[in-house]
């Protein structure tokens, strides 16, 4: 029996009792407004209700004396074993063993759509992140960003939205200048400039350029060196940042180009759009969008007085042109250094005339430490004055690499102890949850070959209080994935995980699967194999998630 099992019996008894005491009162109560909820103390049941304490009052009873009402029609009901009043009026409901376990062939069953939801059925999401400048190798913040972006946009895929990953190639302006100048000044034998980009992939990709260009490169004169540098070299870091993340296990649907905004005249548009809606005015010979109207601490120059965009114009294009395509959301992911830049955005949208937080989100993530020997990662050889995401995936691999970075809130600090994750122990969180995986695939092989298959389930067999207490556990996923997804939260899937790991290891060494010496096979192991499978599915769709691997093997 199901959450929502629970919540339509509930229904089903309010509603005589709604109508019995108050005409009218019956309208307001909808099947959604119903929650159904684990109790923190699993001693107390299976689920647990607060309706009656919030019916009480529009009803004109007091909750406890709802309470009962509502526990006594419960149970009646088949498959559940009991109903309590605890408190001021919590409902907690025990299910009977045979309800509980019949979960187990509903996982199986459902295979990899377990956990799937519709929260965001037909919404068409812009997902943006990463977005790193083409002008180095990727660092650790924008790692996070890939990591914890991949697997936000595959958990709300998960609960039905239609997700477009993009990476906004930042093609235009100064810090393409200084990369330019840099891979030129390598080039020539020159000092890195003031303003410049060290480490040894600017020589890597000067190199590469001079190779690939069809031509005598000395004989050009500087300008259209450099900007030969600037085309190319932008093209091949911005192709080694792709290949990078691809190996990382994140890829993008579009990858945007900023000068495509000012080439195709996004920008004006954007610009007379808010004109014409009164909130664009010139003062001092420069373009201002009035951005106070709706709180932002001051207005924004849009076209400064010597007729050069500023930075916000690229802005206004780009959202417009998001909106265009037919996002209904847009979430945008920054970096801490970004904090400030909020208000102006979503004054931005307002004045469009969209609703801040709904059709324009803005995710802060924080920044990443590596530790090793407890001490902080030195600076990458490669990139000279950051560590990246080489170093992440040289130090402990792509799944633990992954793992690190979602399983905390993106919006906290992260120090991320290399040591740790390189052991092959229960500390290692990652190590943990895929060699539980790892187990529930050795158990399915194991039963093969003495006999346990699956051709019969008993549910009301599963009644040992560690198969309770997992049952309890896997009924959780769904909910778990519309939470993440609702609150923007991938780690919330990775914590569930190491619960339901923790869960399935106590299962596992209290309640046999495969029969002992010459104890014939019963229907006892048949359906505990069932339980097994099903928890290596549930971890298996909630690592999916993640974009890390359940390894059969460890």
């Amino acid at each position: 029996m199901t959450p929502t099992d629970l919540a339509q019996t509930l229904y089903d008894l309010v509603l005589p009792l709604a109508e019995r005491r108050q005409a009218g009162s019956a309208a307001s109560i909808t099947r959604e407004s119903i929650t159904i909820e684990r109790p923190k103390n699993r001693e107390h049941g299976d689920w647990t209700s607060n309706l009656a304490m919030r019916l009480a009052k529009p009803l004109g009873t007091n909750p406890r004396e709802l309470a009962t009402e509502l526990a006594e029609g419960l149970a009646q009901v088949d498959g559940i074993d009991s109903a309590e009043v605890a408190g001021p009026g919590f409902i907690n409901i025990r299910l009977s063993a045979s309800a509980a376990g019949q979960l187990a062939k509903t996982i199986v069953d459902a295979g990899a759509h377990y956990g799937e939801g519709d929260l965001y059925t037909g919404i068409p999401i812009n997902l943006e992140f990463v977005s790193a400048n083409p002008t180095g190798p990727i660092h650790m913040g924008g790692v996070r960003w890939a990591a914890v972006g991949d697997s936000l946009a595959r958990v709300l895929q998960a609960e039905g939205a239609s997700v477009t990953r993009e990476y906004y190639f930042n093609d235009h302006g100064s810090q393409i200048d200084r990369f330019a100048r840099s891979l030129l000044a390598h080039y020539l034998g020159e000092p890195t400039p003031e303003d410049g980009y060290g480490g040894a992939y600017i020589g890597e990709i000067a190199e590469r350029v001079v190779a690939d260009y069809d031509g005598d490169m000395a004989a050009l004169d500087r300008d259209a060196q450099q900007e030969i540098f600037r085309s190319h070299g932008t093209e091949l870091m911005f192709e080694e940042i792709k290949a990078k993340l691809h190996g990382f296990g994140v890829d993008f649907d579009v990858y945007f180009h900023e000068d495509h905004l000012h080439e195709s005249g996004a920008v004006g548009r954007a610009i007379e759009r808010l004109r014409a809606l009164g909130h664009v005015f010139e003062e001092d010979g420069a373009v201002w969008l009035r951005t106070t109207t709706f709180g932002d601490d001051r207005d924004r120059v849009i076209i400064r007085s010597n007729g050069e965009p500023a930075y916000i114009s690229g802005d206004l294009g780009y959202y417009l042109n998001k909106r265009e395509r037919g996002f209904e959301q847009n979430l945008i992911m920054l970096g801490a250094d970004h904090h400030g830049y909020v208000g102006r955005m979503m004054a931005m949208a307002e004045a469009f005339g969209d609703v801040p937080g709904v059709n324009l989100q803005i995710l802060i993530g924080q920044m990443v430490n590596l530790l090793k020997d407890g001490e902080p990662v030195k600076m990458s050889k490669r990139a000279g004055t950051i560590v990246t995401l080489d170093d992440l995936v040289d130090a402990v691999g792509v799944d633990a690499g992954r793992y690190a970075l979602v399983r905390s809130s993106s919006d906290s600090p992260l120090d991320i102890d290399l040591d740790l994750l390189a052991k092959r122990s229960n500390d290692n969180p990652v190590f943990y949850v895929q060699y539980a995986h790892a187990r529930t695939s050795a158990v399915d092989r194991n039963a093969a070959t003495v006999g346990v298959d699956r051709s019969a389930f008993a549910p009301e067999l599963l009644s040992h209080e560690t198969e309770s207490a997992l049952l309890g556990a896997l009924q959780e996923f769904p909910r778990i994935v519309a939470q993440a997804a609702e609150l923007r939260e991938p780690h919330r899937i990775a914590r569930y995980l190491e619960e339901v790991a923790g869960l399935y290891h106590r299962w596992y060494d209290n309640c046999r699967v495969l029969p002992l010496g010459d104890e014939p096979v019963s229907d006892l192991h048949r359906t505990r194999l069932w339980l097994n499978d099903a928890t290596g599915q549930v971890i298996r769709n909630g690592l999916g998630l993640l974009g890390v691997s359940a390894p059969e093997r460890m």
